[in-house]
């Protein structure tokens, strides 16, 4: 994020659910530094009451994500690390498509006059993104919907309008009564390869 002058930035961390798309933890800091990374980790772990073994946290090769203070942290905590591919900048896309919404914000401004300016936009924006933002890849819930398990309350309600509106005007839906949509069973960055029923040889061979 560029600051008051030529070559200042601000350095944004985001820690992101992928399957609800919920930002559960962010730091605006004026440099990258894997102490830094260390105590976003462990504070959101703690507020979000990680278990151990409970969590894979996929993560850029930034130097500080690679470091041995964030490893040692993560063993710590019982967290699986793993890393996109060298030269990869689009391994992570919901990552990417979070950073996107960010930058393409109308109220996000060339520079940032200082880094509290910084820490006040995104403070507004992640606001908006998880409680107000309607995410075309988890059927238009917002973020925050779907991580505090009140999807299917919204998707019941939506039925109950369609349901409402069909009966009213049916000539309207040529294709008949719409769905409300559901939510994905489970996301996957890299989805395993399937071999169900089949040995490694079979799979290889049809």
């Amino acid at each position: 994020m560029k600051g008051p002058r030529t070559w200042s930035y601000f350095y944004l961390y985001v820690i992101l659910d992928i399957y609800s798309r919920y930002v559960v933890g962010w730091l605006v800091a004026d440099r990258e530094a894997s102490t830094l990374a260390q105590q976003l980790i462990k504070q959101t772990c703690h507020k979000q009451a990680i278990e151990p073994a409970q969590l894979t946290l996929p993560a850029d090769r930034g130097a500080s994500m690679k470091s041995k203070v964030v490893a040692h942290l993560l063993s710590d905590l019982g967290v699986t690390k793993t890393h996109s591919r060298p030269y990869t900048s689009d391994d992570n896309p919901f990552s990417e498509a979070q950073f996107k919404t960010l930058k393409y914000c109308p109220q996000f401004p060339g520079r940032f006059g200082c880094i509290e300016d910084a820490k006040v936009f995104c403070r507004a924006f992640f606001q908006w993104y998880n409680h107000e933002h309607r995410h075309s890849g988890i059927n238009r819930l917002t973020p925050a919907s779907l991580h505090h398990g009140q999807a299917q309350r919204v998707l019941a309600q939506r039925h109950r309008v369609l349901e409402q509106a069909y009966q009213r005007h049916p000539q309207r839906f040529v294709k008949g009564l719409p769905s409300a949509g559901t939510v994905p069973d489970a996301v996957w960055i890299n989805p395993p390869t399937q071999t169900i029923g089949k040995t490694n040889k079979e799979a290889n061979t049809q």
